[in-house]
């Protein structure tokens, strides 16, 4: 089998490619809806990849690999390595995660952090609102995940929230933050809104904050320390983090060793390299790779692995990976070994999305599980008729 073309179309806002084979066989894979400007990030390393055996996936990636880099440009080669993935198990006739070592769980857990609604505020009742609104969500799900201080609004509509301006308020991209100290005021309002949530969520559904970047470090030891009788499931990206083209991971360890609260990291990072100095140096409790940033489900797996070996906890990250990038995570984390908690469950960025795949079960999460499926490849597939309609001018040929 050879790789005869690699195509790439943006579908409502998510950037996918399709391998496409001299057998008939066909993979896709998917990135995030944030990043629709990738199409011709992905269409680069078509020459390298012409010709190629997509079911040596690793072969395949040796080619490419070193052509990434951090958050959001290693989203190209992430999505060509799950496209191979599914080109791979399609061809064997056998679910991806039997190609990458066999499921040891038949079910997977997910937790929210992408199914919002539009906030009314950021005062301690709008949080409090927002997380009985999840709590109600009939997916069931044993934690949820809320943005506070430099990963929300409390930055900009919050009075004297922090010391200076933020540089953030200049740029045009998504995910930009820059760092400031935050006043007594505006620590004492980040407090008065995590307690408001806790309060609604009790001992029922547990609480994840994602945090920045953005923290200066003493005030992430001293949030870090305000908010342990809470037992938050972990505080994320306080320090580095969302398009943070580095780790910092002596930073992280000076912030992890002063606080039991659980710290957690990584979903900008790209390829297992960079994850050393956090994994190898226990500078955090929980590492959250995103496979369509880290390099691929494989990449994420060896991380998770690693990771194990050192007592560090596992929550890969998705939010924005659409319909395709669920298929990838349920793959992927039904095979990790058993420091893996939960994923963070992607949404499609536009509701017809779930009407133009096959695939996926109805519910899709129960209880806050999905059950993991055995259809060959990542096991759900893009209907061409029902897609088609959907496809830019320029895209029109993606099926052909």
């Amino acid at each position: 089998m050879k790789i005869t073309d690699v195509r790439c179309a943006v579908i409502g806002s998510n950037p996918v490619v399709r391998i496409v084979t001299d057998e008939g066989l066909s993979g896709y894979g998917e990135a995030e809806q944030y990043k629709p400007y990738l199409k011709p990030f992905v269409l680069h390393y078509r020459d390298a990849l012409i010709g190629e055996d997509p079911t040596d996936v690793e072969r395949c990636m040796l080619r490419i690999r070193k052509r990434g880099s951090f958050k959001p440009w290693g989203s190209a080669v992430s999505m060509i390595e799950m496209a191979l993935w599914d080109v791979a198990g399609k061809a064997a006739g056998l679910p991806v995660y039997k190609l990458l070592g066999g499921k040891i769980r038949d079910k997977v857990r997910c937790y929210n952090g992408a199914i919002r609604r539009p906030m009314k505020g950021v005062s301690p009742e709008d949080y409090a609102a927002e997380a009985k609104w999840m709590k109600g969500l009939p997916h069931g799900f044993s934690f949820i995940k809320m943005g506070v201080a430099f990963h929300s609004q409390m930055k900009h509509e919050v009075p004297n929230f922090h010391y200076g301006e933020l540089q953030e308020r200049r740029s045009p991209f998504h995910g930009f933050a820059e760092s400031a100290l935050m006043t007594e005021r505006g620590m004492a309002h980040l407090l008065d809104c995590v307690h408001a949530m806790k309060e609604v969520l009790g001992t029922e559904v547990g609480l994840a904050l994602d945090c920045g970047p953005g923290f200066t470090v003493p005030d992430a030891i001293r949030f870090a320390r305000a908010v342990e009788p809470l037992n938050l499931m972990w505080l994320e990206d306080t320090i580095t983090g969302d398009y943070t083209p580095y780790v910092n991971a002596d930073v992280y360890r000076d912030l992890t060793m002063s606080t039991t609260t659980p710290i957690h990291t990584g979903e900008q990072i790209y390829l297992r390299q960079n994850f050393k100095g956090l994994i190898e140096g226990h500078a955090v409790n929980i590492v959250g790779p995103d496979p369509c940033d880290i390099g691929g489900i494989a990449e994420l797996k060896w991380v998770a692995e690693y990771a194990d070996l050192h007592g560090i906890l596992m929550a890969p990250h998705g939010t924005g990976n659409g319909v395709l990038g669920i298929a990838a995570l349920v793959q992927v984390c039904a095979t990790l070994p058993e420091n893996f908690i939960a994923f963070e469950l992607p949404t499609a960025s536009h509701d017809w999305w779930w009407d133009i795949v096959d695939g996926l079960p109805a519910p899709l999460v129960q209880n806050s599980l999905i059950e993991v499926w055995d259809r060959p490849g990542m096991g759900v597939e893009l209907n061409p008729e029902r897609t088609k309609p959907h496809l830019k001018e320029e895209d029109a040929g993606f099926f052909d």
